[in-house]
């Protein structure tokens, strides 16, 4: 239930999902200053200093209580307690019960189920946790493995948005993906 504070990290089978701290600047330095990695998101390659000044600006997010509000959470392998990317979750609205999910993971760690493993328990704590009504994911729809975690978690896809967003030097599309808490129960 909103407000929600998280305390403790939320563990999976092979990872631990928690908040981040000073010690990952590096880490995330090194994927979010990749060309590939940034290719879908809303920003470019970060340099060390400004990935520094978000990573200070996510440990302060703890709480989710109002619209805008995030964790933006640093997955780590239990075994020996690399951190291989980062998920987040916003409250969309209050009003209407909804929160948005994003994930970014290093190129090195793709393709051993890392972001569906942790995707999942960042659903289950939306769902099962805060108790959100609804779920989102608002990605690019050429971003081929974000669609498919998407597809894999039960999302639907509600909508392509063309030309919908200045990005980059160029009109991109969006895509919108979503899961009620119904759904999530049934699956």
């Amino acid at each position: 239930m909103i407000p929600f504070e998280l305390t403790e990290p939320i563990e999976t089978e092979r990872l631990r999902l928690r908040l981040m701290t000073e010690a990952d600047i590096d880490i995330v330095h090194s994927y979010q200053s990749r060309e590939d990695v940034c290719r879908y998101l809303l920003f470019d390659p970060r340099d060390r200093d400004t990935v520094a000044a978000k990573v200070a600006e996510h440990i302060r997010h703890t709480r989710l209580e109002s619209d805008g509000d995030y964790l933006q959470l640093a997955v780590e392998r239990k075994d020996d307690g690399q951190m291989i990317g980062d998920l987040y979750i916003t409250v969309k609205s209050v009003e209407n019960d909804t929160a948005e999910l994003g994930w970014t993971f290093h190129p090195d760690h793709h393709g051993q189920g890392y972001a569906t493993e942790s995707a999942k328990a960042l659903l289950a704590l939306a769902f099962d946790t805060v108790e959100f009504h609804r779920v989102i994911a608002e990605l690019d729809p050429r971003n081929d493995a974000s669609v498919n975690l998407c597809l894999r978690l039960g999302m639907r896809r509600e909508a392509h948005f063309v030309e919908d967003l200045w990005f980059k030097g160029e009109w991109a599309d969006t895509g919108s993906y979503a899961m009620l808490a119904r759904e999530y129960r049934a699956s």
